[in-house]
């Protein structure tokens, strides 16, 4: 029997179930580190197809992995999938960038898998990654090696075109505390040293840096504290930015020479300031080879709005996982092309005909994926090759 048609008798099988995961999901929207219902359902659902549950990953409440294992695992043909799972929503928002259609093409597509091809060796784990919109807890959970041991790692991601990310930018997200001398602003101006000057000099010094820096680098800001009453010189004043670029290497000369801005901020308005790195994420190392074969078979599964990759790209804190094992993540079309996310117009088609058949196509596209993974050795180290090479780059 053709593998591929009974992956999708197997989706066909379970769709229900997945499109109620979607609309429990997209129901009771749960913000980063808090997503306790999403991950019950979403557990529950893998344990009752026959998946074995770890939670508190990384020392993370709502981070988990769900693992199936098939025959030999002592076998050198013996390979470790790993499929990444997403349920967090957005602050006043809720599911407004679709994890709410993410996990369940996960989950569909770990349970086809596993029941489609059980003659095969293999292990799936799916890898529920908390606060993706937040604090990321892929940070921590990279750092414990929870990624080191996959062979492969697909992700989906709702999108409003079906397509695969070949890039995106290194990025250090920072926060900027100045804290000056509080005075009377109209009495005693003179014995004051105002910390927003301090912020505020810091902008310009941005502003004047963007002149010099390469056309990749991204530099963008928000006062987020600026003093507490108008007429008391700040003492205390806060900024936020994040500085980015398509290489950590350039990332680095940029982030030291922004770090001279701060300080030089500082000495000319007699403030002092403290920089703390927020988030890190690093480029995404980009396998052609992987990218080509997901995007076919998302074609093959029926994918609407495919288009090629995008040309402009922001960060995505999956770049960690494929910093340590070749990854992919199809986007996959499931409102009007164009259509922006973390909008009210995600969110109202979060529980549609569209979305129901983005969770399918999803689901059988990176199941098909898996398959060819498993059985074609060659397609396996071509893409092995193309991931050693592309990480001698960043």
């Amino acid at each position: 029997m053709d593998y591929k048609l009974k992956i999708n008798n197997e989706v066909k099988k379970i769709e229900l179930e997945l499109f109620k995961l979607n609309d429990f999901i997209h129901d009771n929207p749960e913000l980063g580190n808090q997503e306790y219902k999403a991950v019950d359902k979403i557990t529950t659902m893998l344990s009752n197809h026959g998946f074995s549950i770890s939670r508190n990953i990384a020392n993370l409440s709502t981070a988990f992995i769900a693992k199936y294992s098939n025959n030999d695992k002592d076998s050198k043909y013996h390979l470790t999938i790993g499929l990444i799972c997403e349920y967090d929503a957005l602050q006043d928002l809720g599911h407004a960038c679709g994890h709410n259609l993410q996990a369940p093409s996960i989950v569909g597509a770990a349970i086809a898998i596993a029941k489609a091809c059980e003659d095969l060796s293999f292990t799936i784990k799916v890898i529920g990654t908390p606060a993706e919109e937040t604090t990321s807890g892929k940070l921590p959970m990279q750092k414990e090696g929870v990624f080191k041991n996959l062979d492969l790692a697909l992700m989906m991601h709702a999108g409003d075109r079906t397509t695969v990310d070949t890039k995106s930018l290194a990025i250090n997200k920072l926060d900027f505390e100045f804290q000056g001398t509080p005075s009377h602003a109209a009495v005693a101006p003179e014995l004051g040293r105002s910390a927003l000057d301090g912020v505020m000099m810091l902008f310009n010094g941005i502003e004047y840096l963007r002149e010099h820096v390469s056309n990749d680098v991204r530099m963008h800001g928000i006062i987020t504290n600026g003093g507490q009453a108008v007429n008391i010189v700040p003492e205390y004043a806060t900024a936020q930015f994040s500085i980015r670029a398509k290489k950590r290497s350039n990332l680095n000369n940029v982030l030291k020479r922004v770090y001279k801005v701060a300080k030089g901020a500082a000495l000319s308005t007699e403030t002092e300031v403290k920089i703390n790195t927020l988030k890190q994420m690093e480029s995404k190392i980009n396998v052609q080879t992987l990218n080509d074969v997901i995007l076919k078979n998302a074609e093959v599964a029926g994918a609407k709005q495919i288009t090629p990759p995008r040309k402009k790209t922001g960060s995505t804190d999956f770049s960690l996982v494929t910093h340590d094992v070749p990854g992919a993540c199809l986007r996959t079309a499931f409102v009007p092309y164009n259509t922006p996310n973390h909008t009210k117009k995600w969110v109202e088609a979060g529980k549609t005909t569209e979305a129901y058949e983005a969770i399918q196509v999803a689901s059988k596209s990176l199941s098909y994926t898996i398959f060819e993974f498993l059985t074609n050795s060659d397609l396996r180290s071509k893409i092995l090759t193309e991931f050693e090479e592309a990480n001698k780059d960043i």
